[in-house]
């Protein structure tokens, strides 16, 4: 058995080996932690997505469209990149998309509109040793430093409910804080703690 589908002016016939292999890659790839969030966040086709931040410790506030037209806005992520810098250091680090996508979709879980209200987002190398050296729920290695990390709390959502939905989303690491009143959550490996 083959299967043909047209490419430009000519046609290329696929085997069914061929076709049963692509089909398990595909199947594979969904299993993987949260890829099933990305697939449906990826197509170009997808609708715009905006995010909205109140940072906690500066009082700013942004509501942007960081994607559309099947891209990431460069404009937006230097807003985003700014109002999620190292408050303490006044520096600035691009924030990873990856980390956008996965805010983006647990804003759709949780079915609000309201600010993601940041407590941290990068992190530099100074900042985090210091905080480090006086927190033992500070990692030396954390994805803070890399634009990888955000902890955050959500107006109208109680704590205990963005920890399960973040968790159920599979995206990465999370932690809960409910004495410091925050939600930790990364695009590094998926772990809970």
């Amino acid at each position: 058995m083959s299967v043909s589908f047209e490419e430009n002016q000519g046609t290329k016939t696929i085997t069914r080996r061929r076709f049963l292999r692509l089909g398990a890659a595909s199947t594979a790839w969904l299993s993987v932690p949260g890829a099933a969030v990305w697939a449906g966040l990826r197509a170009p086709s997808a609708p715009a997505r905006a995010l909205a931040f109140y940072n906690t410790h500066t009082g700013e506030s942004l509501k942007t469209v960081y994607w559309e037209n099947g891209g990431y806005v460069a404009g937006a992520l230097g807003e985003i990149n700014h109002i999620l810098r190292d408050f303490r250091a006044n520096e600035v680090r691009p924030i990873e998309p990856p980390l956008l996508d996965l805010l983006h979709a647990l804003a759709r879980r949780l079915d609000t509109r309201e600010p993601f209200h940041i407590i941290s987002g990068y992190r530099s190398p100074a900042t985090n040793a210091m905080l480090a050296a006086h927190s033992e729920g500070v990692a030396r290695h954390s994805l803070h430093q890399f634009g990888k990390a955000a902890d955050i709390r959500v107006p109208g959502r109680d704590l205990n409910t963005l920890h399960r939905v973040a968790i159920a989303l599979r995206g990465g690491g999370v932690g809960y804080y409910p004495r410091s009143d925050f939600v930790h959550v990364d695009v590094g490996r998926v772990r809970y703690w």
